[in-house]
């Protein structure tokens, strides 16, 4: 495991859940900045409850932190993750310049997602928050995801195996939470994010539970949030959402 200053590592051969562990060693009364990494998850989930599928030969780690900044920030650490993330993957690789990243922190190449992130947040009393970022990063093989096109690093043309994804992404992360932690620290976080924004300036649908919208991607504001014009020439804020390139 990398040795990564105020961070602990726990590595497991099979789990049903790096997130869900994560959760329990909060509710248990951990500190935070605790990893959770595992060769393969039985139990794997995504965004709004979707299956993801965890073989072995992929990375799966879960990050604990606890209170990392003003509850009316935490909706910018999807972008912190992303950022974190794509400097990982393109240090792993040894390619500046191939990851691209879809609103709010899907990690592209080529069009193709290659690394889900899932954050989840559980209130310990009235003074303190946790929040787990789960990492699921397709290094030697990658779902069907149905909804959009997925690919890995291997089937792209890198060694970039597991472990050097991780090792990197652990010192990335620490790195950009500390930035981050600031207090004008999204700022340059933002400029990361948009420097490999896709999709910037073309019509996208964003998909919610109950609808589906449409308009042009016009980046993302001081917070993190999506603004897209809808065709009414209005100037819509979205804090979360399914993207989708086109009509």
């Amino acid at each position: 495991m990398p040795g990564v200053p105020g961070y602990r590592f726990r590595a497991y051969s099979s789990v049903g859940s790096t997130n869900a562990l994560a959760m329990d060693a909060a509710q248990a009364g951990d500190t935070g900045k605790l990893w959770i990494v595992g060769m393969e998850q039985t139990a794997g989930r995504a965004r709004r409850g979707r299956d993801w599928t965890s073989e072995r030969g992929n990375l799966y780690a879960s990050l604990l932190i606890v209170d990392p900044a003003p509850p009316e920030r935490i909706g910018e650490l999807p972008m912190v993750a992303a950022v974190a993330l794509a400097d990982a993957v393109e240090a792993a690789c040894g390619v500046l310049g191939v990851v691209k990243l879809k609103w709010p922190n899907d990690l592209l190449i080529e069009g193709r997602k290659i690394s889900g992130i899932l954050l989840e947040a559980l209130t310990l009393d009235a003074h303190r928050r946790a929040i787990v970022c789960g990492f699921g990063v397709n290094c030697a093989h990658h779902p069907d995801l149905g909804l959009y096109p997925a690919g890995d690093l291997a089937g792209f043309g890198f060694r970039a195996t597991s472990d050097a994804v991780f090792s990197h992404l652990a010192r990335k992360m620490s790195e950009k939470l500390e930035a981050w932690s600031y207090p004008d620290g999204f700022a340059d976080i933002r400029t990361g994010w948009l420097k490999r924004a896709t999709g910037v300036g073309e019509r996208i649908n964003v998909r919610f539970a109950d609808r589906e919208i449409a308009g042009v991607f016009l980046g993302i504001d001081t917070d993190g949030r999506l603004r897209l014009r809808l065709d009414n020439g209005e100037i819509d804020r979205i804090s979360a959402g399914d993207v989708f390139f086109g009509d």
